[in-house]
């Protein structure tokens, strides 16, 4: 099957490979060339500008955008005068699922078929495969079904899945792709895969922090110090191996996900993190799906934790910390300690 895409980052080139090595025929673009040569190198057909890559594509045409969320519309908008009725064009980066449905309202005047899918698989989807969630028409989403065949993990992966699941579940799901609904319906399912991935890793690196800090009743003195004092530093003793216990959990262990895996890598190559500075971004569909808890009256206590926790993460927390510093010497006459005096007095940060 014959398909342009344009956005070669990271997944988008990986999404092209994989393509290509399943036998389709890619058009690719990208704003950089080298993008491009990376991708003619190993078979796909290069285009100068997105209406080279138009006219290079047969009658229906398939294009996949694979771009930030914030570059979709002006994309869609130029797509839009660009192509043909009957053409269809699909978003398959992190888009917001109510911007799909405007943008299918676009398209729809021009009658051109739009097809939001949610991609989950990461720089790693390019040997086992991508996690697919797909909205649309379901007749459009049949007629893009090679495509997402090629994307999702192979056969033998299925089989094996498929053998595992506890009931024999009908349908594309054990392959990794899933018509999930009208427009819309891929990315709403994405976005709220990906705030439970936010609580996921929250809870990931809360619990090691907490092993991490095993050993505080070695560190802690009986001096004056700014912190309440353990109450018996005789249970704190611990020099725990953080890139063996998680080695070890990703053995037949109940919490055992990929995340644990890609965890275990890391702290294998840099068991004090040291090559991290500890910001953590976020994308939008953590917000997002907060958003859509409350407009559903849906507790999501977990997942805006961890939105929040990655809100500190980048130092916003900060004047709300001095806040309460300041209110503790007002009323208490509490002299803040600097982190520095902290670490002389024996308080673990």
């Amino acid at each position: 099957m014959q398909i342009g895409i344009i956005g070669l980052g990271k997944m988008g080139s990986n999404m092209a490979l994989r393509l290509l090595t399943a036998g389709h025929d890619c058009v690719v673009f990208d704003s950089k060339s080298s993008a491009i040569d990376a991708l003619t190198a190993h078979g796909a057909q290069g285009s100068t500008s997105a209406a080279d890559l138009v006219s290079k594509l047969s009658l229906p045409r398939v294009i996949w955008l694979m771009i930030p969320s914030a570059r979709v519309n002006e994309n869609v908008r130029m797509l839009a005068t660009l192509l043909s009725a009957g053409d269809i064009l699909i978003d398959g980066g992190n888009s917001y699922y109510q911007d799909d449905i405007q943008r299918n309202h676009i398209l729809k005047s021009f009658h051109i078929h739009f097809v939001d899918v949610g991609t989950s698989g990461g720089i790693l989807g390019l040997e086992g495969g991508y996690c697919l969630m797909v909205g649309g028409e379901k007749d459009i989403v049949q007629y893009i079904e090679p495509i997402l065949i090629a994307l999702s993990p192979d056969k033998e992966h299925c089989k094996v899945s498929a053998a595992s699941t506890a009931r024999n579940l009908e349908g594309t799901a054990k392959c990794g792709y899933l018509y999930c609904g009208s427009h819309g319906a891929g990315h709403f399912v994405k976005m709220i895969h990906n705030g439970i991935e936010y609580g996921i890793m929250g809870a990931y690196a809360e619990g090691l922090n907490i092993l991490r800090n095993a050993n505080i009743g070695k560190q802690q003195n009986d001096g004056d110090v700014a912190a309440t004092p353990l109450r018996n530093s005789d249970y704190y003793q611990f020099d725990l191996d953080l890139a063996q216990i998680t080695e070890l959990w990703r053995h037949s262990s109940i919490i055992s996900s990929l995340l644990l895996d890609l965890t275990a890598h890391a702290l294998l190559d840099d068991p004090n993190l040291d090559t991290y500075s500890g910001y953590v971004a976020d994308s939008g569909e953590g917000r997002w799906t907060i958003n859509t808890a409350l407009d559903e009256a849906v507790p999501a206590p977990i997942l805006s934790a961890a939105l929040y926790d990655r809100f500190s993460s980048r130092g916003n927390a900060n004047f709300a910390q001095k806040i309460l510093s300041a209110m503790r010497q007002q009323f208490g006459g509490h002299t803040e300690a600097t982190h520095e005096k902290a670490a002389d007095d024996g308080i673990s940060n």
